[in-house]
């Protein structure tokens, strides 16, 4: 994951910086409790497509 990406994006629920998951290729919002996967090294910040996490 490109660190200067991870600085720029966010959750679109809360708007918090997000964590990279690098064993399962994922961002991770800790206050949506979702996870956004990462597919051919391109974030998928989509709502819908997240796994919930809590």
């Amino acid at each position: 994951m490109d660190k200067d990406l991870l600085e720029l994006i966010v959750c679109p629920v809360t708007k918090e910086k997000l964590v990279y998951d690098k064993k399962n290729n994922e961002l991770i919002s800790k206050g949506a409790g979702l996870a956004y996967s990462i597919k051919n090294g391109i974030p998928i910040m989509l709502v819908s497509e997240a796994r919930k996490i809590k």
